[in-house]
């Protein structure tokens, strides 16, 4: 296992480019600080700590999800507290990975 993959996410880019295509929107869990020095484009900045209480916000938007940040691991750790809020959700790792498919 990949030390990602100890996070829930992995450096496979299958799963990142289909979520892509059916739609997913990208939760960057970054600062606002980090989210402003480069991030996903259209990505929707919403900082780790809050997402307990954007649980509904998110659920709302009725689309899959990636979450992404600096390595991997405040987004690991969103996604399985997302997953637990039965969000389809997947661990994209550093906001880089996904931006090559998008920017």
């Amino acid at each position: 296992m990949s030390f990602f993959g100890l996070f829930g996410g992995d450096n496979n880019a299958e799963p990142i480019e289909q979520y892509l295509k059916e739609g997913a929107v990208v939760i960057d869990v970054r600062t606002a600080e980090e989210f402003a020095g480069g991030h996903v484009k259209g990505a929707k900045n919403i900082v780790l700590n809050s997402i307990p209480t954007k649980v509904g916000e998110i659920k709302k938007m009725n689309k899959k999800v990636i979450a992404v940040c600096r390595s991997g691991a405040r987004s690991g750790q969103a996604t399985s507290f997302l997953k637990q809020q039965g969000i389809d959700v997947i661990n994209g790792g550093p906001w880089e990975n996904v931006a090559k498919f998008v920017n």
